[in-house]
């Protein structure tokens, strides 16, 4: 399913902020110090975050807005230490209760960042891949009935 009409269906069926202006994602390129790939970037200019399926605060999935992505180890743990998680890996999807998918901003494929499950109680020695962009990640939330599509029943 192409970007547009994930976007679409964002808008008519969940709970969409509105939209971050072109200002907003170079501000926060320029803060964190890497660029939004074109699947992150379409959303952004979309909508600045959104909860799935269910209105905040009761959601599992919240897409966060640009101005709460951070470096997952500080999200996570608390911490700007190595030990405590790569420098490359950010926040996107907040789970609730301190898990989220994150962004590699460090393996970059084909244009897009790879996203990872980063359960708290094992990150960082555990981040599985669970999809290779956003827009594969969205397509798969979409479907998944509001359940973590990459976890196992």
């Amino acid at each position: 399913m192409s970007m547009a009409r994930l976007l679409a269906e964002v808008s008519a069926r969940h709970f969409p902020n509105p939209p971050a202006t072109p200002a907003q994602v170079a501000t926060f390129e320029a803060r964190v110090g890497w660029k939004l790939d074109a699947d992150l970037c379409a959303f952004y200019l979309h909508c600045d975050g959104a909860a799935l399926f269910d209105a905040p605060p009761e959601m599992n999935y919240r897409i966060l807005p640009l101005d709460r992505i951070e470096r997952a180890r500080a999200a996570i743990r608390g911490s700007e230490e190595d030990k405590d998680g790569s420098p490359s890996h950010y926040t996107l999807v907040d789970m609730q209760d301190t898990n989220f998918v994150i962004l590699d901003v460090a393996s970059r494929e084909h244009g897009r960042y790879p996203l990872l499950d980063a359960f708290h109680e094992t990150y960082p020695e555990e981040a599985p891949r669970i999809a290779a962009s956003f827009e594969e990640f969205l397509a798969k939330a979409l479907r998944s009935g509001n359940r973590a599509f990459w976890l196992a029943d």
